[in-house]
C-alpha cells in the first residue's frame, strides 16, 4: 500500500492510474478506523480498481466547544488495517497541506437547506467545514467513486446533494451502518463511553426500531412517536438532542402520506453525543 503525504505525491500516483482507466474509489476518513470504516473499503473494492483512503482529522467542521483536540488519533493501526483490508493507497495530509492559507481564509462550501436541520442546527458551521474538505478531496483526487456511511446519514445527504449541484462527475455510494453485537452504530467516538454507558448505548438503537416498527404497522402521529421516543431516552440516561421522523430525500419534517422516510436521531450520553437512524422505505 501506498501512503501519499502531499498533494504532489498523491497527483504523482494518480495520474498514471487516471492515464490507464483506471476506477478510483475514494474512501474519506479522520482515522481511529473500526469495522465500518473497513466496510466502506470493501465496497469500493467490489467496484473499483484502485481504491484510496483518506486519513484527515479536519478542524474546519469542529465547533470551538467541540473534541478536536481529544479527537482519537491512531494513524499507525489505521494504515495496518488499510493494507490488511486490501487498500492499495492512503493519503495523511497535514492541516497546512489542506489548508495552506490558513482556516481564517478558506474558500467555504455550503448547501442550504438538508444542512440546516438536526445536526446543523446543533452544530453550526459543521455542514460547511464537511462540504469544504470533502469537495477538497474530491478535487484532489478525481474519484469515479466516493464511499460514506450511512450512520451520518445527514452528512450523506447532504454530500450527495453537493456533488450534484456543482457538477461533480462522481458517484456517491452510501454503505450500510455496522453495528456492534448489541445494536449499537460503530463510531470512533464511541471510545469516549465507559462501560456503563456502553451498556445503556444500544437504547438510542432500540427506540429507533420500536417506531419504526411503529409506522409499518400504520402509526402516522409521528409527533408523538418523537416525544415518546425522547422521554423514554432521557429516562435512559440520555440527553436528547433531537428524535426526529423525516422525508428521507428532503431530511424535512415527514407528512403522513410520506412513504420513504428515515428516522434520524442524536443524544449525549454523558460526554459522548451518539448519532443513529433507521430508514423506512416503501413497499417495492
Amino acid at each position: 500500500m501506498q501512503i501519499h503525504e502531499t498533494r504532489d505525491a498523491l497527483d504523482k500516483a494518480l495520474a498514471p492510474l487516471r492515464q490507464a482507466g483506471q476506477r478510483i474509489g475514494l474512501v474519506p476518513t479522520m482515522g481511529n478506523l473500526h469495522a465500518g470504516h473497513l466496510a466502506l473499503v470493501e465496497a469500493a473494492k467490489a467496484d473499483c480498481d484502485h481504491v484510496l483512503a483518506t486519513i484527515f482529522v479536519n478542524p474546519l467542521q469542529f465547533g470551538p466547544a467541540e473534541d478536536l483536540d481529544a479527537y482519537p488519533k491512531t494513524p499507525r493501526e489505521d494504515i495496518q488495517q488499510l493494507e490488511q483490508a486490501g487498500c492499495h493507497s492512503v493519503f495523511i495530509p497535514a492541516t497546512s497541506e489542506m489548508y495552506p492559507t490558513g482556516l481564517e481564509n478558506q474558500t467555504l462550501v455550503t448547501v442550504p437547506g438538508l444542512s440546516e436541520r438536526h445536526c446543523g442546527a446543533s452544530r453550526p458551521g459543521h455542514f460547511a467545514g464537511v462540504c469544504t474538505i470533502v469537495s477538497k478531496l474530491f478535487n484532489m483526487t478525481q474519484p469515479d467513486k466516493a464511499y460514506f456511511g450511512e450512520k451520518d446519514f445527514q452528512q450523506l445527504q447532504v454530500i450527495r446533494k453537493m456533488a450534484t449541484d456543482l457538477c461533480m462527475p462522481l458517484e456517491v455510494i452510501g454503505v450500510p451502518i455496522a453495528r456492534n453485537d448489541k445494536g449499537l452504530a460503530l463510531s470512533s467516538r464511541n471510545s469516549y463511553l465507559s462501560a456503563s454507558e456502553l451498556e445503556k448505548a444500544p437504547e438510542l438503537q432500540r427506540q429507533l426500531r420500536q417506531a419504526a416498527q411503529a409506522i409499518a404497522q400504520g402509526a402516522t402521529n409521528f409527533n408523538n412517536l418523537q416525544e415518546e421516543a425522547t422521554a423514554a431516552l432521557n429516562s435512559a440516561g440520555f440527553d436528547t438532542d433531537y428524535f426526529t421522523v423525516c422525508h428521507a430525500q428532503t431530511l424535512e419534517p415527514a407528512e403522513p402520506a410520506d412513504t420513504d422516510l428515515v428516522i434520524l436521531a442524536a443524544a449525549w450520553l454523558g460526554k459522548t453525543r451518539l448519532i443513529d437512524n433507521i430508514r423506512i422505505r416503501p413497499d417495492p
